[in-house]
């Protein structure tokens, strides 16, 4: 069965995101994340408490924090405290951190960080004892009993490879059925050479999607994601080069004609640095068209090793997508 999440930006208004909480979770979605970048739009924190209040089945995280904005130990006392709230639905999505840092003029940081973080925030979060600044610390309150699901968000093959070795799920934010294995792949080399069962490790496909018969215009409502995504390539491809045989050239290929990106539009569906994307860019990053379209998509996906299909849903006639994925989409693609 492949399961479905959904992400929230954290501008919508907060009765508004509960309520598509709730019909999401009635209808079996089994995850609710929320982008975490503290300055452009909420902070993810008190969100995650709100729709802890009002679920009660489904998992909750951010997709995703990173270990440059907050204290180590408030990152898991957060964690550890949603768990205490939610009943042991926290999970937590991390990535070397982008908007939230970039915004402020900051860089992204090191793949080791962002392994030394996740496993301190683990640790700590399930109640265990931790070293932090020469002094031990721990959570007295926290529920050994709740654990803390780690997912690794990236596309370089260092950093895939790294999160083969200690995370429970891998998040790819592309629904590319023909990169995806690629992706996969690096993350269970990581797996093997650290002994760990590859097939452990579970993986989330994200993206925006958008339901139309014409294509022309379902794409206008998703094309800031490739803009997105696009910028994290371009890191890639600077460390790596277009042609050092390190990543698909597939992906190198479908930023050539980036130029540049403006922080203060991220994933803004309206922002000005979107004219050099094409149509084939976005059919492949996105889920875009009829029904149908959606449906075989997600199978390809499923078919591809995702365990997880995360919707961003964040591009206009949300409660109408919902609604169509529930009723129509989701049933058919696990009828498979």
């Amino acid at each position: 069965m492949l399961n479905f999440g959904i992400t929230f930006k954290g501008d919508m208004a907060p009765g508004r995101t509960i309520e598509l909480a709730k019909r999401a979770e009635a209808g079996g979605f089994t995850y609710i994340w929320i982008f975490d970048s503290h300055v452009l739009w909420r902070e993810s924190s008190v969100m995650l408490g709100y729709l802890a209040a009002n679920t009660s089945i489904v998992k909750l995280g951010p997709c995703v924090t990173n270990p440059g904005v907050r204290d180590w130990t408030v990152v898991a006392s957060t964690f550890a405290g949603l768990n205490v709230v939610s009943g042991g639905r926290a999970a937590i999505g991390i990535g070397r951190g982008d908007s939230s840092r970039r915004v402020l003029g900051k860089k992204p940081m090191t793949i080791q960080t962002m392994k030394e973080f996740s496993l301190f925030i683990r640790k700590m979060a399930e109640g265990e004892k931790i070293t932090y600044e020469g002094k031990e610390q721990w959570l007295g309150w926290a529920n050994p009993d709740y654990k803390l699901p780690i997912w690794i968000a990236g596309y370089g093959p260092k950093v895939l490879k790294d999160a083969g070795t200690y995370a429970d799920g891998i998040i790819l934010q592309i629904a590319d059925v023909d990169l995806i294995p690629w992706f996969i792949e690096r993350a269970h080399v990581g797996a093997k050479e650290a002994g760990r069962d590859p097939n452990s490790i579970k993986v989330l496909s994200a993206a925006p999607v958008f339901i139309h018969s014409d294509k022309s215009v379902a794409r206008k409502h998703v094309k800031w994601f490739p803009a997105m995504v696009g910028n994290h390539v371009a890191d890639i491809v600077m460390k790596y080069g277009e042609t050092g045989g390190n990543v698909p050239e597939a992906f190198t290929k479908a930023i050539s004609g980036r130029k540049g990106y403006d922080y203060r539009q991220h994933a803004d569906k309206d922002s000005n640095h979107l004219n050099w994307i094409t149509d084939e860019v976005v059919d492949r990053f996105c889920i875009v068209g009829s029904v149908e379209d959606h449906i075989n998509k997600l199978k390809a996906l499923k078919k591809a090793g995702v365990d997880q299909f995360n919707l961003y849903l964040m591009s206009d006639d949300e409660e109408r997508i919902l609604d169509i994925y529930i009723k129509e989409i989701i049933p058919e693609v696990n009828k498979w």
